[in-house]
């Protein structure tokens, strides 16, 4: 992703040198995340952030009177321009203009910035998709089994006291016989 970011700060540059009354670029993801700025003297974050929740009503508004899709948002305030455009299903362009800017101009390159954006950003998800895809799965760790711990009756004092030691344990050389001649304690 660092390599889209980079492509995609390259053509926020490029845009700017384009038009020349820009005075701000950046790029977000649907969430209002920064992908890229250069907004000097903005903060990138609050813009990002603003615009983001501005698109999503900007949308309603437009689909809610019949309008269609949003294309583009422009905001005009005394000192210039915000303008904002989508770059995919997943992404937006907003631009920060001098209120001299040609505003022909502005959605002209605002669109073109928009579309070159979401093919670097769709480039990005697909190269991250098949990274995921082809990167081999990693075995499950295993689990810690605690001990168990035995859960038998405690055994009678009495029954040990009045057993001798050499009854209470068998070996495998014992025959049968002699381990059923010693008694066994009773359960209680």
């Amino acid at each position: 992703m660092a390599a889209a970011q980079d492509a995609i700060l390259e053509e926020l540059r490029r845009l700017r040198a384009r038009v020349p009354q820009l005075t701000g670029a950046l790029a977000a993801d649907a969430d209002g995340l920064v992908l890229a700025q250069d907004t000097p003297g903005v903060d990138p974050e609050s813009v990002a952030a603003l615009t983001s929740a501005t698109r999503a009503l900007a949308a309603r508004l437009a689909d809610g009177t019949g309008q269609g899709d949003l294309r583009e948002l422009l905001v005009r305030g005394v000192y210039g321009y915000v303008a904002t455009y989508p770059a995919g299903a997943g992404a937006v362009v907003t631009l920060l203009a001098q209120d001299r800017v040609n505003v022909g101009r502005l959605h002209l390159e605002g669109r073109r910035a928009g579309a070159r954006i979401a093919e670097l950003v769709g480039d990005a998800a697909a190269e991250h998709t098949e990274a995921i895809t082809k990167a081999p799965a990693k075995p499950a760790p295993a689990r810690a089994r605690a001990a168990r711990t035995s859960r038998a009756k405690p055994e009678d004092p009495r029954a040990a006291a009045t057993a001798p030691t050499a009854g209470r344990t068998t070996t495998a050389s014992q025959t049968t016989e002699e381990t059923q001649s010693w008694p066994t304690p009773k359960p209680r």
